[in-house]
């Protein structure tokens, strides 16, 4: 496949193994003050215990201070495009027109000396950030805010974009790719574009130990498992899955079909007496 880089099959490991393309990477200095020591909490809470299973250990990592907001009219230059081993997609490092130097979100047609603006008036090209009324339907976007001011929170991982489908009021209607349709207010903030790293679903892990530097312990199906231990474990030889009400958790909840957003409370009244 293009884009990737396919091993040689010398072991069991190498056989099926993919790279992801480094080729959009250029060499650049690391930005030592837009890095952060990150501590990793591996699936623990405050207590120790574990709350998200399947995580530990893992390569250690700096983080890179990334620059969701995008705020103000500025004008930047690409620096390099770098890896982040924190994220799926490239980020790039640019440099603002007064000297300051930032961390972006790097899109799939950035390059290395081009010029990228943000603002309200700025023109509709990849890179540019604005808000999301002046870009017209039809237009891919990505990095986008769900409350004004607060900074990029939705398409951010890798190859990822969202399609600006239509426009109502102070609303503004986005279709992810997953087909799901979010409204967001039109004073939000977008980047146009699609996400760098466009092939990164593609990539075959290969080998048990790759997952491990990724920070991605041993995962048990509960069918293997004892009848104590997982709702699906226990019977002889290959048992079935889902003879009561479908899959379940190891607790014991429903796990596939099931509704996971929560209801929004409604917000109490003023005068309402507590």
């Amino acid at each position: 496949m293009a884009g990737l880089q396919i091993y040689k099959p010398t072991s069991d490991g190498r056989r099926l193994m993919t790279k992801q393309d480094t080729s959009m990477i250029t060499t650049g200095e690391k930005l030592r003050k837009l890095t952060s020591g990150r501590k990793r909490a591996v699936g623990r809470n405050s207590a120790g215990h574990i709350t998200t299973r399947h995580k530990g250990a893992g390569a250690k990592r700096l983080y890179r201070i990334i620059d969701w907001k995008r705020s103000g009219e500025r004008e930047a230059e690409v620096i390099a495009i770098a890896y982040d081993p924190n994220r799926t997609a490239r980020i790039a490092h640019i440099r603002y027109s007064d000297g300051e130097d930032a961390y972006i979100l790097a899109g799939s047609t950035m390059t290395v000396g081009q010029t990228i603006l943000q603002g309200d008036n700025v023109p509709l090209k990849d890179g540019n950030c604005l808000p999301i009324d002046r870009i017209p339907n039809g237009l891919i976007v990505h990095n986008v805010e769900l409350q004004p001011g607060k900074g990029g929170q939705m398409v951010r991982s890798a190859g990822s974009y969202a399609t600006i489908a239509g426009k109502e009021g102070n609303y503004v209607y986005l279709k992810l790719n997953s087909g799901e349709q979010k409204k967001v207010l039109n004073t939000c903030r977008a980047t146009l574009g699609q996400l760098s790293n466009t092939l990164h679903s593609t990539i075959t892990i290969g080998k048990a130990g790759r997952q491990r530097h990724l920070g991605r312990r041993p995962t048990v199906r509960g069918k293997a498992m004892n009848r104590v231990d997982h709702p699906h474990g226990g019977g002889e030889g290959v048992s079935p899955i889902g003879l009561r009400r479908g899959p379940k958790t190891k607790w014991g909840a429903l796990a596939l079909g099931v509704k996971t957003r929560s209801k929004r409370k409604p917000k109490l009244n003023k005068q309402t007496k507590r």
